[in-house]
């Protein structure tokens, strides 16, 4: 009798501390930004992931991006050396490296001797509302930070676009001098145009509802535009990763099936053609 008591008793002390440990939530890890380049932003326990080895591709690979790739360098270039600089807006056609251009700017700026270290930390989308909390953590800290979220748009009842605008440019204490935000994204302005379509009929001034929804991207000084590349420029892009890589074939046959490659894709653009090296690297037996 007194066995079963106990293993009773055991059972309810086991159930209390599943109780206590899903109310109290678990310690966070005290991430300073001394632990690595670049992280990610989790909202939920409000912490810093260090990433040990970022994702990306050396700036010298993205080809049919010069002129953009130039301005973002730049304005990366001014901001850590502790200079004025924009927040910026990538936009445009889908797979043509505007988050591998974020990334691989902010691996050639870190390696150009800077004045200041800079860091990259990842924001997700859905996380935008906790901006604010990240903003005051990083505000009084040495290093330069860029702020990075990728794929950013709002749909038709999304509010938090809001809390965006405030933080990028707004509020009384503004943005800090340490932080640049840079976002890529589909849409120019963010939002999806039957959206902007709706307020403008709907509206007693539709100027006025337009232009409260279209000022989101007025918080981004830099508006760089990615455009569907043309055949020349995404052989350039296959041709630039075979030599990177080592992987030796005869240009003529290399060339009809990067374009064999593309078309049963239906597009040509920088993702298309990493595709088709990734594909030629396998048949070779070799990894990237």
């Amino acid at each position: 009798m007194a066995e079963e008591m106990l293993r009773d008793l055991n059972a309810k002390l086991d159930a209390l501390l599943a109780l206590v440990a899903r109310a109290v939530p678990a310690e966070t890890p005290a991430t300073t930004l001394d632990e690595a380049e670049a992280f990610v932003w989790h909202a939920d326990g409000a912490w810093l992931q260090p990433v040990a080895k970022v994702n990306r591709v050396d700036l010298p690979l993205l080809k049919g991006i010069d002129r953009v790739r130039d301005i973002l360098e730049e304005n990366t270039q001014r901001f850590a050396n502790g200079v004025a600089a924009n927040n910026a807006l990538l936009w445009g056609a889908r797979g043509m490296g505007k988050s591998s251009l974020v990334k691989a700017v902010h691996a050639s700026v870190n390696a150009s001797g800077a004045k200041y270290p800079l860091k990259l930390i990842e924001i997700h989308r859905e996380d935008i509302d906790s901006l604010p909390v990240l903003l005051n953590r990083i505000r009084d800290r040495n290093e330069r930070v860029i702020l990075f979220c990728d794929d950013l748009s709002f749909d038709t009842d999304d509010t938090s676009y809001k809390s965006l605008k405030a933080a990028l440019d707004g509020g009384v204490e503004g943005r800090p001098e340490n932080v640049v935000f840079y976002a890529t994204s589909n849409r120019r302005h963010l939002l999806p145009r039957d959206m902007i379509e709706n307020e403008r009929s709907t509206a007693i001034n539709p100027a006025e509802a337009v232009e409260e929804k279209v000022s989101l991207s007025d918080r981004f000084g830099l508006w760089l535009g990615f455009h569907k590349c043309s055949q020349d420029e995404y052989l350039d892009m296959i041709f630039g990763y075979a030599a990177h890589f080592g992987l030796e074939q005869d240009a003529e046959r290399t060339r009809a099936e990067a374009l064999e490659w593309s078309t049963t894709r239906g597009s040509r653009s920088g993702r298309v053609a990493w595709q088709y090296v990734q594909d030629l690297a396998g048949r070779m037996g070799r990894s990237l």
